[in-house]
């Protein structure tokens, strides 16, 4: 005979697989009155007298000795729930509860939320000067400082462009100064006729008045005085003196912004970055032209390495929970399970969608990473762990040992084989447990006995069992 825990078979083993033979058979079969009011079982020849019986006991007596024990169980407790309901008079031994017992521990509520490292700041270099790259200056990886030439394009077109905007500003300063001269000299001699035409005016009127001239005479003479004063007022005047219309000055200042713009593309052959940084991308090369890059990427990508930022977008219903100056911890791959601090340092005034079908808003939040020296990079995704708050000492219970009715939330307590329910308010939720606090006059007492996965059918005086841990 075989021995051992290899699947061998002991004496002691076969008889304890007989014990549950009978046992089961004994829990199987059917129950007749003594007369008394009583119940005791019918014996084994009554027993197997139906075919179908006989067959199923068979089964029974050819499984396994681990089959048995667990069919045996089960059929205890279903007899044990029949005897409760069917039994007429006998007592329900009560519910199987499973529980722990209640303690106090810290507790801390923590907010996890990934994102991209980048630099504190970063800019994209690119141009919109259709010309060829005719030198690169600069690689990835390489630090650069501001108004730092990156590139050269060619300017050989910008060049005589810029000579045509020179030519037609000077043409246009030309005309209106040779205009002013004209006008200067015109009123000039407009103002003079004018006052020659008032004199004759003057003396006609005398004459007209004594009956030395016609009437003819005199509106001649009144005539030619308006003439000269119109003259006179059509001229532009400034200081006492005439000058081009202002037509001449808006030419001369389209002409100015043209050269300024012709000068400004010309300067910007010379590609310079805008800040101290790192050229952390390079997408293009030498022959291509600069406002052509391919998939409208930027020529150079640049950022500040030397301080790094985490951005985490924040949901709306746990923004209220962050606040600038929070401290975090941050994790991430490259950091082989090491951690680096962080703070909050800006949240952003309006919130975005968070995509995906989803109508719940997300907030842009920015954390800065404390320490140059760290292993993170920028490009890269790292997690943010915010701690919101924490409790000392605090009664702490499983999320699964909370029972949610709607408008009240419960823990459920065995006290004297009975149920107790105990309405709490939540405080710290570290996400698998949380922090309970009675919302009755209870007092929460270490040791209670607290049940693990509590249900609506367990309601107050409700009889129980515990189940041996």
């Amino acid at each position: 005979m075989t021995d051992g825990i290899t699947g061998g078979i002991t004496d002691e083993g076969i008889r304890e697989s007989e014990e549950i033979d009978r046992r089961v058979e004994e829990l199987m079969a059917p129950e007749e009155d003594d007369g008394n009011g009583r119940k005791k079982k019918k014996r084994k020849k009554k027993r197997e007298a139906g075919e179908k019986k006989t067959g199923l006991i068979k089964r029974i007596k050819g499984w396994s000795r681990r089959r048995k024990i667990l069919t045996a169980a089960g059929v205890v407790v279903i007899a044990l729930l029949a005897g409760s309901k069917l039994g007429g008079g006998g007592k329900s031994p009560g519910i199987m509860v499973d529980v722990m017992p209640l303690a106090k521990q810290a507790i801390q509520e923590k907010l996890s939320l990934s994102g991209p490292v980048s630099g504190t700041d970063s800019v994209d270099v690119v141009s919109n000067i259709h010309a060829e790259i005719v030198t690169m200056n600069v690689k990835e990886g390489d630090q650069v400082k501001k108004d730092q030439v990156l590139a050269v394009l060619d300017s050989t077109d910008l060049e005589r462009e810029v000579q045509i905007a020179q030519n037609a500003y000077d043409l246009a300063v030309n005309n209106k100064q040779e205009k002013d001269k004209e006008a200067a000299l015109g009123y000039e001699k407009a103002v003079q006729d004018f006052q020659k035409a008032s004199l004759d005016h003057s003396r006609n009127s005398q004459l007209f008045a004594s009956g030395d001239i016609s009437q003819m005479e005199m509106e001649a003479s009144a005539n030619a005085l308006n003439d000269a004063r119109r003259a006179m007022e059509g001229y532009t005047v400034e200081n006492g003196r005439g000058r081009a219309d202002k037509s001449y000055d808006i030419q001369i200042e389209n002409a100015r912004f043209d050269l300024e713009k012709k000068k400004e593309e010309l300067e910007n052959t010379q590609i310079k970055s805008t800040i101290d940084g790192t050229v952390v991308r390079v997408n293009s090369k030498v022959g291509q032209f600069a406002d052509k890059v391919e998939d409208d990427k930027p020529i150079f990508s640049i950022e500040n390495l030397e301080q790094l930022e985490l951005e985490i977008k924040v949901s709306e219903f746990s923004i209220g929970k962050v606040k600038v100056g929070q401290e975090a911890v941050i994790s991430a791959d490259i950091l082989d399970g090491g951690t680096v601090n962080g703070e909050v340092i800006k949240i952003s005034p309006t919130g975005e969608e968070k995509g995906g079908g989803s109508t719940e808003r997300v907030i842009p939040t920015t954390i800065r990473v404390d320490g140059q020296d760290t292993k993170l990079i920028a490009g890269i995704t790292a997690k943010a762990e915010l701690l919101i708050r924490e409790a000392e000492d605090a009664f702490v219970v499983p999320t699964t040992a909370l029972l949610d009715e709607g408008d009240t939330t419960y823990i459920l307590i065995v006290q004297d084989m009975k149920i107790k329910r105990i309405p709490v308010t939540l405080g710290v939720d570290g996400d698998v447990s949380v922090e309970v606090i009675p919302a009755d006059d209870t007092v929460l007492e270490e040791g209670m006995q607290v049940v693990m996965n509590p249900g609506p059918h367990l309601m107050d005086g409700t009889d129980v069992i515990v189940r041996p841990q």
